[in-house]
């Protein structure tokens, strides 16, 4: 039995948008990625926001905003709420990816497409896997399968193989890298092989890489340059993903002492640079064969780097003396510390600035890696500043005052509160807690006048703050907050100690009175520009030898642009693969395998009319229907189009003949006429009963003949002749 595929685009095809994608696989719909640009398009978001109740199911692939980034929005504000499957490094690195992402643009601007909780709730439900553990779907996904592959281009990275009813089996595979890398093993391709249709990510399949031996000397020539003549080297890098493979590198050369590096600082910069590194240490299965040995043998773990010093703000980096390299997030240089970095380092001509991936068109990166340094941009700068004179003034009053209304509210509710008996005149004085049931004296009121009666609560409860931690110190908040320095422009970047106080404040400050403001500077880019290639992606020659070996029956080149995807099409047109599709945004790509095939709605009133009998295991019924369009579907939201779902109706009028459906064999029918009391014995291949009087023949046509005289046994041989039979 064969399925009904189609691929809806979301995203993520026929141009460089990040991947997102719904699978259907019959009434079974698939999330494939999530990801979200830097420019945080919400033109994709309204395009999800349609099939999001509709979801059963997501499959994450990598750990980075590019295949993730919208998740937090669509469970946090879309309200997504299905299975979410991943792999234990994507579950941690992820979270690692948010948090940064999240904290680089809160730093410098009102962020509020999804919070830290946004963040959390969506992961919590993701369901860990390991890789080649394959998981059953349930419910409308009953025969379908999912199973997690190594990608090779990220730790935890992920080739999605999909087994559908019947023998359908559809491979996912946006970014993969089939080499080995100093910490990753590469994509096993032989588990990718003869798949009836693979969904692959073709941005490399024109692009022609460079040799790793010939990149990596690029990268040592630009940072010794660099150090000894007295400048900085900016490496522009992902939060926990690629940053694992550099990291690693740099740290060996660092621990080389012909190298000369040992008098020069390394850092690594990011707002969880601590946790990505701790994280790291403890995913050694996940990594090379080369570092598992290492760990296993020795017990001396690949990433306890000794060289490589972990900042969490710009004014850490500045404290370090001396020419320095820093691997700093986004590679994109739209936010975070490297943009940071770029702005202050970028004017100087001793500096150099690696871009390590090549990313989004219309990003920063992007245009510095097409058009090179050497010259002066009008960028956009965004800052948190903190409030002084009259704008602090104003914010202090406006925080008075939601203190005072805030306390009155609290009077108004725990207070002194007035009500009035039957009588419309008695006045209580109840202070209790909000929960607390208050008494009442069983007292009568005496002469004509009223009188006030004091209540108490029947279950008092007062819980006392502890002011003293374990060891009967006074407790001091501004202990526990984060130090700050801003910095000659007046940005933000810590929270310094509050000063002490004499009295405890009624209402503790949350966070440091700032705004965020927005200029445009011109920027000189006198340093030295240099993209290395480290994106850890296949190249043209490879991929497209990949796609030569697997031989799927179907493929659908996704995430490219379009050069990337003629060169695809061309090949598979040469390599006589059956159906090439080549989507755009939006479009939907019908991948099912046989050529005609319909999908039909049973309505109930033709499901209630079916009389079922029992046939084995199974049951069966006479099915007389005619297939006719139901009533328009009207979609939600603002969708002007409406689906025509065919169905099946009862049809009036028909008549068939009855069909007797099943094998005969002729030894359990003599068995069920032995039980009714009567003697069978077999004689020349009839069965014969009740001395001879009733024969039951097999013919040659396969049927089965009753010969005998009638007579009450010959009708209950009969009947028990016919239950052998599912009669529809």
């Amino acid at each position: 039995m064969t399925s009904i595929i189609k691929l809806h685009c979301l995203s993520g095809a026929g141009d460089e948008s990040p991947p997102c994608y719904v699978l259907q696989i019959d009434e079974f719909k698939i999330l494939l990625d999530c990801g979200w640009d830097e420019k945080f398009d919400m033109d994709f978001i309204k395009e999800l926001k349609r099939h999001v109740n509709s979801i059963d199911a997501v499959l994450l692939s990598h750990s980075d905003p590019l295949h993730l980034g919208a998740l937090p929005y669509a469970v946090g504000k879309l309200g997504l709420n299905c299975p979410i499957y991943a792999t234990l490094p994507i579950y941690k690195m992820g979270q690692m990816f948010m948090y940064d992402l999240y904290q680089a643009h809160r730093n410098v601007s009102d962020f509020d497409l999804f919070t830290l909780d946004d963040v959390d709730a969506a992961f919590d439900r993701i369901q860990q896997l390991k890789y080649n553990q394959s998981v059953n779907m349930k419910g409308k996904g009953l025969g379908i399968r999912i199973t997690p592959l190594p990608a090779g281009h990220s730790l935890g990275g992920t080739v999605w193989r999909i087994a559908a009813p019947g023998e359908e089996d559809i491979v996912y595979a946006p970014d993969f890298n089939h080499k080995k890398e100093r910490h990753l093993n590469g994509c096993e391709i032989e588990r990718l092989m003869r798949p009836s249709l693979l969904l692959l990510g073709a941005m490399n399949a024109d692009y022609v890489q460079q040799r790793r031996r010939l990149r990596d000397e690029k990268l040592m020539t630009t940072i010794l340059t660099t150090l000894r003549g007295g400048g900085c080297v900016l490496v522009c890098t992902d939060t926990a993903g690629r940053v694992l493979e550099l990291a690693h590198m740099l740290d060996q050369l660092w621990r080389n002492r012909d190298s000369g590096l040992v008098a020069y600082s390394l850092l690594l910069l990011s707002n969880v640079s601590y946790n990505v590194v701790e994280f790291a240490k403890s995913q050694i299965e996940w990594m090379s064969d080369k570092l598992t040995r290492a760990f296993e043998g020795a017990r001396s773990n690949p990433f306890a780097l000794r060289h490589l010093q972990l900042c969490h703000s710009v004014a850490e980096v500045t404290r370090t003396p001396g020419p320095k390299v820093v691997l700093a997030s986004f590679p994109d240089l739209e936010a975070g510390f490297a943009r940071d970095l770029f702005l202050q380092w970028a004017p100087h001509q001793q500096n150099s600035i690696v871009l390590t991936a090549r990313t989004s068109p219309g990003t920063l990166a992007r245009d510095l890696v097409e058009k090179g340094g050497d010259r002066t941009i009008e960028l956009v700068i965004r800052k948190r500043l903190r409030l002084e004179g009259a704008e602090l003034e104003e914010f202090l009053q406006q925080q008075k005052q939601r203190v005072h209304h805030n306390n009155t509210i609290k009077e108004e509710t725990t207070g002194i509160s007035s009500d009035s008996d039957s009588d419309g005149e008695l006045e209580m004085w109840v202070v209790t807690g909000r929960h607390d049931i208050p008494v009442r004296h069983d007292t009568r009121p005496s002469g004509c006048f009223k009188s006030n009666k004091r209540h108490h609560a029947m279950y008092p409860f007062h819980e006392d703050r502890n002011r003293n931690d374990d060891y009967g110190e006074i407790i001091k908040p501004e202990d526990y907050r984060l130090a700050e320095i801003v910095d000659a422009e007046g940005e933000i970047r810590d929270v310094p100690p509050a000063p002490p106080q004499k009295q405890e404040p009624e209402e503790e400050m949350t966070e440091i009175p700032s705004k965020c403001v927005t200029s445009v500077r011109q920027v000189s880019i006198k340093a030295n520009i240099q993209y290395i290639e480290l994106e850890g992606r296949c190249d043209g020659e490879s991929l497209l030898r990949v796609v030569a070996q697997a031989k799927p029956r179907s493929i659908v080149g996704l995430r490219a642009p379009e050069p990337a995807l003629m060169a695809l099409k061309k090949y598979c047109e040469a390599e006589n693969i059956e159906n090439i599709f080549i989507p755009n945004k939006g479009d939907i790509i019908d991948a099912t395998t046989e050529s005609h095939i319909y999908q039909v709605k049973l309505t109930d009133a033709l499901m209630s009319g079916l009389v079922w009998r029992p046939c084995g295991d199974a049951e069966l019924a006479w099915l007389s229907a005619a297939c006719c369009p139901r009533a328009m579907r009207p979609l939600p939201d603002d969708e002007s189009t409406s689906d025509v779902l065919m169905s099946l109706e009862p049809a009036e009028g028909t008549a068939h003949t009855a069909s007797f459906i099943n094998t005969v064999k002729l030894s359990e029918l003599r068995t069920a006429i032995a039980k009714i009391g009567l003697n069978t014995e077999f004689s020349g291949g009839a069965l014969e009963c009740c001395n001879g009087t009733i024969a039951i023949r097999r013919l040659e046509n396969g049927r089965v003949a009753l010969e005998g005289v009638l007579s009450e046994e010959y009708y209950k041989v009969r009947e028990l002749l016919y239950d052998q039979f599912a009669i529809v």
